[in-house]
C-alpha cells in the first residue's frame, strides 16, 4: 500500500481466483459519478478483458459504483464475472495517465471539465467511451472539436454514449420517416408548428424497492451537472438530426441555426432535497435556494432550424411520476403525407408506441399500404412486427421480444463502440461532424435560455 497522506486504495472485487487472460481490449472506468459507468458493464463481451481498473476518488459515487458491479456479478441469472481493479487518491487521473492500464476508458460522471479528461485520455492513447454531455458551454466547442480530430489523427475511437439511436420505436420512426410513400417530404414547419418536435419527461425522485433511489449532490449543481438542454437535450437533438438526415455529415456553421430558448425551474423543498441525496442544501447551491426551496433550472426548451425545416426539443425533469407511470418521450415528424409520432401516454400505458397519421382521410389508402409494404420490409431486422389500422391512425405493432430497456442499451452502444475499435473503418465520418452540430444546438440553446426570463414551456405531448 503506498504511503501517501491519502493513501492509494487497490483491491480487487473477483468471484474466481487467478489472473484473466490477455483480451483485445481492457477497460479502464475513470471517475464513476453516474450509474451510466456501471451498465456498461450489465454485460460480458467477447475479446473484452474481465479485469478492470477503476481511478476515482475515494467517496460515495466511487462505493455506489462497485456495489452496482459487484451486485451484477452476483445476480443469479446470467451473472458478470467482473475483476475490478480500484485505485483512489487526490492524484487518480495523473495515475492512470501514467500507469496506462488498459486501452479504453469509460467516462460518465460529472460533465464540468469532462471534456478535458476525454482530451488527456486521447492524448495518452486511449479509446473512450465517454457520457453525454461531452461539454456545457459554447466556449466549449472548440476543445471538442479539438478532441475529435486527435482520435481521428491517432486512430483512436471517441464515442459519445447515444443509447436513444437503440430503442425500437425511435429506429422504426426513422425508417417511416425516411420512406416517401409513407412520410412524402419533410415539411419545413415553423415556430409555432415545427416539422419535429420532441418532448421528454424524466423524474428528479424514483423509488426502488420501496425507497427514493439516491442522486448525488452534484446532479443538483447545474454547474456540474447543466441544464435541462444539456444533459436529456442532447438525446433528442441527436435523434432529431439522425432520424431527419441520416448517414449525412452536417455543418453546424451553415446547416443548423439557433432561434430561441427558454428555461424555468423545478422547485425542490429542503425535506424532498433530503430524501434523494441523504444531506442538506450544501453551501454550492445556496444562491438557488429560496425559502427553503431549491430553484433548480433542470427545464429547457429550444427551437432551431435545421437545414431549414424547424425542430423544437422540450427537456423536462419533473419532482416525481404520477402512480403507474415514468419517464415519458414524445416524438413527431410531420411529413407532406402524414406524421410519424412516438406517444407514450396512459393510452399507450406508458410505454411508447409508434403511429403513423395521414394527413387527409383521402391519402389513408395510400399511407397504410406504403406502411404495410415497408413493415414487411423490415421482418428480418425487426421480426413480427406488424400494422393494426386503427381508424383515423396506423399503429406499428413491436413485440415484446424487441422491446429491449433502457438498461440493455448500455450494452448495445458498448458492442458498437467495439466494433469500430476492432475496424475504425467501420466508425461513419458523419459521426464526427454531427456530434459538433448537437453540441452547438444544446450550448447555444443553453446560452440563449439563460438570458430570457425564466418561464416554463406548454407542453404538447398526448397525456
Amino acid at each position: 500500500m503506498p504511503t501517501k497522506a491519502i493513501a492509494a486504495l487497490t483491491f480487487s472485487m473477483a468471484l474466481a481466483q487467478g489472473s484473466s487472460p490477455m483480451a483485445d481490449i481492457r477497460f479502464i472506468t475513470l471517475d464513476p459519478g453516474h450509474f451510466h459507468a456501471a451498465l456498461v458493464q450489465k454485460e460480458m463481451y467477447p475479446g473484452v478483458s474481465a479485469k478492470v481498473n477503476v481511478y476515482a476518488p475515494l467517496g460515495s459515487d466511487l462505493v455506489d459504483h462497485l456495489a452496482r458491479v459487484a451486485g451484477f456479478n452476483r445476480r443469479p441469472d446470467n451473472p458478470t464475472t467482473w475483476e475490478l481493479e480500484v485505485h483512489t487518491g487526490p492524484d487518480f487521473l495523473e495515475r492512470m495517465l501514467k500507469e496506462h492500464p488498459g486501452n479504453a476508458v469509460v467516462i460518465s460522471g460529472r460533465n464540468r471539465g469532462k471534456i478535458d479528461r476525454v482530451q488527456s485520455s486521447l492524448d495518452a492513447d486511449l479509446h473512450a467511451l465517454v457520457d453525454k454531455p461531452w461539454i456545457l458551454e459554447e466556449d466549449d466547442l472548440p476543445k471538442l472539436e479539438r478532441a475529435l480530430a486527435t482520435a481521428e489523427e491517432k486512430g483512436l475511437v471517441a464515442l459519445d454514449i447515444m443509447t436513444e439511436r437503440f430503442e425500437v420505436t425511435t429506429e422504426l420512426q426513422r425508417e417511416l420517416v425516411n420512406d416517401a410513400a409513407t412520410f412524402g417530404r419533410l415539411l419545413p414547419g415553423s415556430e409555432t408548428e415545427p416539422a419535429v418536435y420532441m418532448e421528454s419527461v424524466h423524474y428528479l425522485k424514483k423509488v426502488v424497492a420501496g425507497a427514493p433511489n439516491p442522486r448525488p449532490v452534484w446532479f443538483f449543481d447545474t454547474e456540474q451537472q447543466g441544464e435541462g438542454l444539456n444533459d436529456v437535450g442532447t438525446h433528442l437533438v441527436d435523434l432529431a438530426q439522425w432520424t431527419l438526415f441520416p448517414e449525412q455529415a452536417l455543418d453546424y456553421r451553415t446547416d443548423v441555426r439557433v432561434l430561441r430558448a427558454q428555461r424555468w425551474p423545478t422547485l425542490i423543498p429542503r425535506a424532498e432535497f433530503r430524501s434523494v441525496t441523504r444531506e442538506e442544501f450544501p453551501a454550492s447551491l445556496s444562491a438557488h435556494v429560496k425559502s427553503d426551496v431549491l430553484e433548480y433550472f433542470c427545464n429547457t426548451l429550444v427551437s432551431y432550424t435545421l437545414r431549414g425545416a424547424h425542430v423544437t426539443v422540450d427537456a423536462i425533469w419533473d419532482w416525481e411520476p404520477p402512480p403507474g407511470s415514468g419517464d415519458t418521450h414524445y416524438a413527431c415528424y410531420r411529413g407532406s403525407r402524414a406524421k410519424v409520432e412516438i406517444r407514450q401516454g396512459a393510452a399507450e400505458q406508458h410505454r411508447p408506441e409508434l403511429y403513423v397519421v395521414p394527413n387527409a382521410p383521402a391519402d389513408k389508402p395510400a399511407v397504410l399500404a406504403a406502411v404495410q409494404k415497408k413493415v414487411a420490409s423490415l421482418q428480418s431486422l425487426y421480426p413480427e412486427t406488424a400494422v393494426a389500422d386503427q381508424g383515423a391512425q396506423i399503429r406499428v405493432t413491436i413485440p415484446d421480444a424487441l422491446r429491449v430497456g433502457h438498461e440493455e442499451h448500455f450494452a448495445q452502444v458498448t458492442q458498437r463502440f467495439l466494433r469500430y475499435v476492432g475496424d475504425r473503418r467501420t466508425l461513419p465520418a458523419w459521426e464526427r461532424p454531427n456530434m459538433l452540430a448537437k453540441y452547438y444546438v444544446t450550448t447555444e440553446g443553453t446560452r440563449l435560455a439563460r438570458q430570457a426570463a425564466p418561464a416554463p414551456a406548454p407542453r404538447r405531448a398526448l397525456r
